[in-house]
Formats: structure tokens, sequence, C-alpha cells
């Protein structure tokens, strides 16, 4: 946990610093300086139409945070709403969502994204849009399963025998106790954002040129991986750092809210 905090703290202030290492714009184009190697005045080398590399990088950063942060803010809300509603109706309201949620989550997500882009334009709306349309059912699901669990605790049977009414139930009773799970599907959520957003900025059909996007990045510089390499090496080096900096934090929220190994380490 404390490995992943800190390796994401740091590409997180590469990302707000960005502007003091590389005084260069993510568009200036100099054509002279093409497909320059790694050097003093060029970090990271240049792409081939001489556009600063570091910079197109720390801002292929920013916007891939931007999205996972808010993609994941997103399905945690409507994935929170729909699961404690499912978790808290009877049988047949629960299993009626429940289907639904799996009806909707079995469209094809690049047909959603495609879709998406056909009505509103390439750009980060659609890719938004496609991720909020599917990605809150994962959180759907876990959250029901969680409300559900937390109701057949005897406290919350004792409460609610006591005459405490559902909203001050959840509140009181049952969201403290599920929050930590919540928060580590949350986090397992920004990764999976982070990896849409470049594959389908790889395909083209994500962030558009000339923005720069580290999945965009990735998809020119492979046709000149040979020639060039270094336009490869550095945004799969840092969007490989910034989903392994998530996960492990993840993990270790993931450890740190299990009450098992919590009852085992105070047995200990």
């Amino acid at each position: 946990m404390i490995l992943g905090s800190s390796i994401l703290g740091g590409l997180i202030i590469l990302c707000l610093v960005g502007s003091l290492i590389s005084p260069y714009e993510p568009t200036a184009i100099c054509l002279v300086d093409k497909n320059s190697p790694p050097s003093f005045s060029h970090w990271f080398g240049t792409d081939e139409l001489g556009r600063d590399l570091l910079a197109r990088t720390l801002q292929g950063m920013r916007i891939s945070l931007s999205i996972g942060a808010l993609a994941a803010f997103i399905d945690l809300l409507l994935g929170t709403l729909w699961g404690t509603i499912a978790g808290f109706s009877n049988n047949k309201v629960d299993a009626f969502m429940m289907r639904l949620a799996e009806l909707v989550y079995s469209l094809p997500y690049v047909l959603v994204v495609i879709l998406a882009s056909v009505i509103l334009g390439k750009g980060v709306v659609p890719l938004l849009v496609a991720m909020i349309c599917i990605g809150w059912i994962h959180m759907a699901r876990v959250i029901r399963l969680l409300v559900r669990d937390a109701r057949c605790a005897e406290y919350v049977l004792a409460a609610h025998a006591l005459g405490v009414r559902t909203p001050r139930l959840f509140f009181t009773h049952i969201f403290p106790n599920i929050v930590g799970p919540m928060l580590v599907a949350c986090m397992l959520s920004v990764p999976h954002a982070i990896f849409t957003e470049a594959f389908l900025s790889f395909l083209g059909i994500g962030i558009q040129p000339p923005t720069a996007s580290l999945g965009s990045l990735i998809g020119d510089a492979l046709p000149a991986m040979r020639f060039f390499p270094w336009r490869l090496i550095f945004p799969a080096s840092f969007i490989s750092l910034l989903i392994f900096s998530i996960m492990l934090l993840s993990d270790g929220l993931r450890d740190l809210y299990d009450p098992k190994k919590q009852i085992n380490g105070a047995a200990l």
C-alpha cells in the first residue's frame, strides 16, 4: 500500500508540475527536431512532428487520471444507488433490477462507444458516456451483495426489530460497515477506466489529436518502434506504472478493510 501510494503520488505530482519540468507545449510542432532521441533539451525525445514527448506524456497522464477518477466517481454514485435499492427490496424487485442491469451489461462495450461517437462525436464525452452506461453495473453488484449480507447481521435485525426506519438503518448501521469494500471496488474501477480509455484511443475512437493520450501515443509509436523505440517505451512505461500503483493501493485498502485479517492480526 505504501509503495503504491508513493508511486501514484509521484505521478500525480509530475502531472501537476509538468510545465516546470518540460517548458514545451504538448502541441508545439518543430519539424527540425522530429524523431529526435532523448537528450538534455528533450528528455523523452520527440515524435514525428517534433513535439516534445515528455510534455505529451504528462498531458496524456493528466487525461487518463481525470477520466479514470471521474468515471469511478460516477460509477460509485450510480452503483451505490442501484445496488442499495436492489439490496433493500424484496426478491421480485431485486431480481428484476439485477436482470435489467445484466441486460445492459451484455451490450458490447466497443459497440456502445462507437454509437456514442456517432451521436456525440469523438472525444472525451463519448468515452465517459460509454463508461457510465456499462461501468456502474459491476459496482451495483458489489453494493447489492454487501447490503444484503449486512441486512442479515444481528445488529441490523435488532435495530429493525426496535422500529428503526430504513433510511436511518442504512446510514447508521449498514453504510459504515460497507464503506471500506465500496472504496476498494471504486479504486479497482479506476485502472479499468484508464486502460479502457488508452485502448480506445489506441484504436482511434477515443481522445483525438492534437490532444495527447497515452493510448494514442502508443498507437502512433507502434509502426515506428523499430527505428524510434523511445516513442513507445516512455508512454507504455508510464501507463504501466500508473495502473500498477493503483492496483497496489487497491490491494492495500482491501487488506486494510478485510475483517478476517484484522481478527487474525488481533489474535496474534
